[in-house]
């Protein structure tokens, strides 16, 4: 047994730890510096750098974007059969996991003959800004394009049936600083548009829904549509105001050149759709 001196204490040996006292301050110190660091360099960032990801963009910021990749895919489908869908907005999405924000939606849908949605997609890709990035890829469902628009706004087109092709333009989900009131405005249908619906036997509206985009060149395109009512519709009753105009011609869909505008009637669906549209080149 070892003699114990007075005055010292006796040694620690292997079934006495040393006191853990000292090591608990010195971890809290450096997590409390750890994070006080943390709190310093994000407060920095927020105030010095460029936005990185999509929530840093508000909804306001997108929509002139949106506006310009609508345009420059009108002007890119000059000669085929297409009408710009309505644009929605989808509010309530979460931008973070205690924020809410707001989506944009724009679209245009495309006739094609079948088996051409695939060159479609390719062309429409190759006239896109080089900057865009834009290319075709086989997915399961079928050919895809995409393309970054900017500021986070992507562009997709995809098959959604044979002989039909959809460019869909999406924000994402972002916070919310601009109203969408009037998004969707109406005016009288024009001649065009209304002739065809006399000629298919519907009534003709006093208020057509309408869709602009701006156009590469300043100019604007835009889009009257119409709901001409359920039934079964005969489409070759547009022959004689199609002029040798034709673009599409099947048993559910006719296209022709009206002047400088494109009519489209769709009659898939439980409705009858039209619409007239004006283009980027006349």
């Amino acid at each position: 047994m070892s003699a114990v001196h007075p005055g010292y204490a006796p040694p620690s040996g292997p079934d006495r730890p040393p006191p853990r006292s000292r090591a608990r301050r010195w971890l809290l110190a450096g997590t409390l510096a750890w994070a006080v660091l943390l709190a310093g360099l994000a407060w920095w960032s927020a105030r010095t750098d460029e936005p990185t990801v999509q929530e840093q963009r508000t909804i306001g910021q997108a929509v002139p974007v949106v506006d310009d990749a609508v345009g420059r895919l009108v002007a890119a489908l000059d000669g085929t059969a297409w009408a710009m869908t309505p644009s929605r907005v989808e509010q309530g999405c979460r931008v973070t996991p205690f924020s809410a924000g707001t989506e944009l939606i724009r679209g245009i849908d495309v006739l094609v003959a079948e088996g051409g949605e695939r060159d479609l997609l390719g062309k429409v890709a190759d006239s896109l800004p080089e900057r865009w990035r834009a290319g075709v890829r086989v997915a399961a469902d079928g050919p895809l394009l995409r393309a970054d628009a900017g500021e986070f706004v992507l562009v997709e087109g995809e098959s959604t049936s044979p002989g039909r092709v959809r460019f869909t333009v999406l924000t994402g989900c972002r916070p919310t600083d601009v109203e969408f009131a009037g998004l969707l405005p109406e005016s009288p249908p024009e001649p065009a548009l209304r002739a065809a619906l006399q000629a298919l036997g519907r009534p003709v509206p006093e208020r057509s829904d309408e869709v602009v985009a701006s156009c590469p060149g300043g100019a604007k395109a835009w889009t009257q549509r119409v709901a001409a009512g359920a039934g079964p519709a005969s489409l070759s009753a547009l022959a004689p105001l199609a002029a040798g105009a034709v673009v599409i011609d099947t048993p559910e869909a006719y296209a022709y050149r009206r002047g400088s505008g494109l009519v489209v009637a769709d009659a898939t669906g439980d409705q009858l759709h039209l619409a007239f549209s004006t283009g980027c080149v006349d």
